[in-house]
């Protein structure tokens, strides 16, 4: 009888165990999608400030077709990456490189750095790299917790047949994101 007492106890001690496991599992992944939930609102913010902040430096530089045309594509690229998040990760550091270029092209144009509405849409685009980088480590912090859950013990023996699966961080290259900056023409 005691036999059999001991094996419940330790038996609904195993069961208490897994759920509290499981569930902590649940909570992390709910963590990281909603991370990559935030990342998303930022990135497609900034896509829809592009178009707008082209067309209005195409009243003034007319001649960076090129440059225009390379947004325009690197921007629907970003878009089709959907939540593959090292594709995403990716994408939108391409679409960076051309969108600092359109930056340094408005500043050879002193007329386009006064516009109301240029300097309206930097300081948007300024402030939505702002919120995408926070967003970004706040998504990393999450697939980096959830990540160390999965492979730590005894969490490892119920991610795995639960089907918990690791997360991949979300990357975009420092050096090639668009850090637009504003330019109060010196004033002090």
């Amino acid at each position: 009888m005691t036999g059999v007492l001991i094996i419940g106890v330790i038996a609904v001690a195993a069961l208490i165990g897994l759920i509290v496991v499981y569930n902590l599992l649940v909570g992390k992944r709910q963590m990281v999608r909603n991370g990559w939930a935030d990342i998303d609102v930022q990135l497609k913010r900034r896509a829809n400030l592009i178009p707008s902040l082209v067309e209005t430096v195409k009243g003034y530089a007319k001649h960076e077709r090129q440059l225009f045309e390379e947004i325009t594509e690197k921007r629907a690229k970003a878009q089709q990456a959907g939540d593959d998040t090292r594709e995403r990760g990716a994408a939108e550091s391409a679409l960076s490189q051309p969108v600092s270029k359109l930056m340094a092209v408005a500043e050879a144009y002193p007329d386009l750095k006064a516009s109301d509405n240029f300097r309206q849409l930097q300081d948007e685009l300024s402030e939505t790299e702002t919120k995408i980088e926070m967003a970004r480590r706040f998504y990393n912090g999450a697939v980096r917790e959830m990540n160390t859950l999965i492979e730590s013990f005894p969490s490892n023996l119920v991610a795995g047949p639960f089907g918990f699966r690791q997360a991949d961080f979300f990357e975009i290259e420092t050096s090639d994101r668009a850090l637009p900056g504003v330019d109060f023409g010196g004033e002090a």
